[in-house]
């Protein structure tokens, strides 16, 4: 009996090995919807009006051509700016997982847009919120054509597809993924507990993947606002928004920074969305981005 006992551990303790071998290195096939994404115009009536590309976060959908969204997005067209409301997963033909997603045929898509008569495609700035925020940054880092960000809530690093595997990047560009922070096996745990803060916490711990998944937010174009609040519970938001700072400080960024760090939480930027206007304001109505 005690043989046998022994035997059925040992089964069961390879199967429990063989089953974590297969988890990190399974890669899922490339969506078939790779490369699409869905959106949203809303312009008013004005001629060159400066458009605001606005991306949502981990929850996938368009959420900023949802209801909970439009007094926010109605703020914007009343400044007398257009807004472009992306959807790059989960939303009509997008792939169903933010699983590197292509941030080429993203910037492909919004320049697209630009070319409505109506629009100044030379004032194009990018608005992202969570991981949406770690979308903008990845994007204005590499095209030139965008002309400042706002990223709320965001990361400073790429971390992994929101796939079960979690071992794809969330981004590729060129056709190559944009390197990112790997999981490690501790993180399963916090993850299915929900403890996503834990979960981005240890994967932050690699401090040489980390800094190799830095994006490279210095090739920015233009001025860039962070906002992040200090009690952020679905990653360390101040943290990682302190960093894009500092890094752009060390490289003699040569335009306009700030991080603003609010009282709250996850959602604390969108709460206080009079810090974004202002900032478009300054920066766009006053003509420093032309």
């Amino acid at each position: 009996m005690k043989k046998i006992i022994t035997t059925l551990l040992v089964i069961l303790l390879g199967l429990f090995v063989l089953g974590g071998i297969f988890i990190f290195t399974y890669v899922p096939q490339l969506s078939k919807k790779h490369g699409i994404i869905t959106s949203k115009l809303y312009v008013g009536d004005s001629e060159n009006q400066p458009l605001i590309v606005a991306f949502g976060g981990g929850g996938g959908g368009n959420d900023w051509a949802r209801d909970y969204l439009k007094p926010k997005r109605d703020s914007l067209l009343d400044k007398g700016y257009a807004v472009l409301a992306v959807g790059y997963f989960n939303s009509g033909d997008a792939p169903e997982y933010l699983d590197r997603i292509s941030l080429n045929a993203i910037s492909d898509s919004i320049m697209k847009v630009a070319k409505n008569p109506k629009i100044d495609e030379a004032k194009i700035v990018l608005l992202g919120g969570s991981k949406g925020g770690e979308l903008v940054l990845n994007l204005a880092s590499r095209f030139d054509h965008f002309k400042g960000v706002i990223a709320l809530s965001t990361s400073n690093v790429s971390f992994p597809a929101l796939t079960w595997s979690a071992n794809t990047s969330s981004w590729m560009y060129n056709n190559e993924e944009v390197t990112y922070v790997p999981a490690p096996l501790k993180t399963i745990g916090p993850a299915l507990k929900g403890d996503l803060y834990a979960a981005h916490s240890m994967m932050l711990e690699d401090k040489e993947a980390a800094h190799k998944a830095e994006i490279e937010v210095e090739n920015i174009n233009g001025p860039i606002l962070v906002i992040s609040g200090k009690n952020d519970d679905q990653w360390p938001a101040t943290a990682m928004s302190k960093k894009i700072i500092e890094r752009l400080v060390e490289n003699d960024f040569r335009y306009y920074k700030e991080h603003i760090i609010l009282d709250g939480g996850h959602i604390a930027p969108l709460e206080q969305f009079n810090y974004v206007l202002d900032f478009l304001e300054e920066f766009i109505s006053n003509g420093y981005i032309r």
